[in-house]
């Protein structure tokens, strides 16, 4: 009676999972999804490590270029262009933080071909109950980190992500409706005006 019971059970468990295997959305389907991002703005709600959230608007230019301007009391900025990171909080007399994009899992979505079939990036593919979860690294290097990206489909949505950088720092970033398509000028991602 006992085998019989085990079986049933794992039948049971088998069914259960198979709605949520069947949406969870492919890989290539992933990254050619990625790929065809070419430039996208949306509001943003960024979750930081010790739980304080900033909000604002982000522009991407694809491949390699993001800019993250924050709304008010935060006077913040990210730019990211050229291979190159500044962080910069506009009200300070510090430097800004310059350091290479490739340090950072963020890298992987600005990347001009993005591939997630790439042997050791993706750690985790799984589906939540509403949306594809995929989580990356860089295969060269995964002290840098990794980003843990969440997907809707029909169609399919980058909702948000998260930055488990190699310090043990979290961030995570929701998206708001992607505005795709269209140009931005070129002062958006200059590094220089964004150190000064």
């Amino acid at each position: 009676m006992r085998p019989l019971k085990t079986v049933t059970l794992a039948v049971g468990f088998a069914l259960a999972a198979m709605p949520a295997l069947a949406n969870k959305l492919p890989l290539n389907t992933l990254s050619q999804y990625l790929n065809g991002l070419k430039t996208v703005q949306s509001e943003f709600t960024q979750i930081n490590g010790d739980g304080s959230i900033s909000t604002g608007t982000i522009y991407i230019s694809r491949p390699g270029k993001v800019r993250f301007e924050y709304n008010a009391p935060e006077t913040g900025l990210v730019v990211a262009s050229n291979g190159t990171v500044v962080i910069r909080d506009l009200k300070s007399n510090q430097p800004a933080e310059v350091y290479p994009l490739s340090r950072t899992p963020l890298s992987i979505i600005l990347a001009r071909n993005v591939n997630l079939g790439q042997a050791s990036m993706v750690t985790g593919h799984s589906f939540d109950g509403t949306a594809t979860v995929v989580t990356a690294q860089d295969p060269q290097n995964p002290g840098n980190g990794n980003i843990q990206m969440k997907f809707t489909g029909n169609p399919v949505e980058l909702r948000q992500w998260v930055i488990n950088d190699g310090s043990g720092s979290q961030t995570t970033v929701v998206l708001g409706d992607l505005k795709k398509g269209g140009s931005f000028g070129r002062s958006l991602f200059d590094i220089e005006a964004a150190r000064n």
